[in-house]
């Protein structure tokens, strides 16, 4: 079974060129480790939040975007190898030197997917999400992430994924539990949509919104925790 590592960080906006080379640069190294997929994506319709939101889960300052990215391995014992093998790594200790972005507030953890529904392709947009579900929630959770992949697969995303907590790690500064204000009984889901491009993606949602199949899902989490938003890919490979 597949096995992800996601990634939120508040880039400057000034430093978006820099970021997209050290993500290229970081290609080689991690296909070179056993991933299957880097995708990179930058912010580009991230509403504010009530309660959360992406620009809150990474402290972002007002000349600052947020990426949301992930790295695709097809297991864990993969991602787990190459983790060690990274930190030994000297090319990973010369881009952790030519960050353009503040590290201490990169959030980042390992999920285990429980919904894959499609086929991994260059996206052309990317609908984001942070979910905190209730561990006991976690079957619902899935049934309902199925169904809802169902739903807008019809109407032009390419594939959906949705990914259960695993590896994720307390913060000093941030992290997916303070992202989502998570309670002590609660996982998070590290969750996103592909669509073709933007412009399908804002049709597919006019026709999804408007299915009463997508009215009648019941939501198993607090939605008022839900941090979304739309991207732009800058790196798939």
């Amino acid at each position: 079974m597949s096995y992800i590592d996601g990634f939120v960080i508040a880039v400057p906006r000034g430093n978006k060129q820099a970021y997209q080379r050290l993500a290229q640069k970081s290609v080689s190294m991690f296909k070179g480790y056993g991933a299957m997929r880097q995708v990179e994506t930058w912010g580009d319709d991230v509403p504010d939040g009530k309660v959360t939101d992406f620009k809150g889960a990474v402290k972002a300052t007002p000349d600052e975007d947020v990426v949301f990215s992930w790295v695709e391995y097809p297991d864990k014992a993969t991602r787990d190898a190459a983790n060690k093998k990274m930190m030994d790594d000297p090319t990973m200790k010369e881009m952790s030197e030519q960050m353009p972005f503040d590290g201490k507030r990169m959030i980042f953890g390992g999920f285990q997917p429980i919904n894959d529904s499609g086929k991994a392709a260059n996206a052309g947009y990317v609908d984001a999400c942070l979910t905190p579900v209730p561990r006991g929630n976690k079957q619902a959770y899935k049934e309902r992430a199925d169904k809802f992949a169902a739903i807008l697969k019809e109407y032009g995303a390419t594939r959906a994924v949705d990914a259960w907590s695993d590896d994720v790690p307390p913060g000093k500064v941030t992290d997916y539990q303070g992202a989502v204000k998570a309670k002590p009984d609660e996982s998070i889901v590290f969750s996103w949509i592909e669509w073709p491009s933007k412009e399908a993606r804002e049709a597919g949602w006019a026709k999804a919104e408007k299915d009463p199949r997508m009215k009648a899902l019941q939501m198993p989490f607090d939605g008022q925790r839900l941090v979304y938003g739309g991207f732009m890919p800058l790196l798939d490979q």
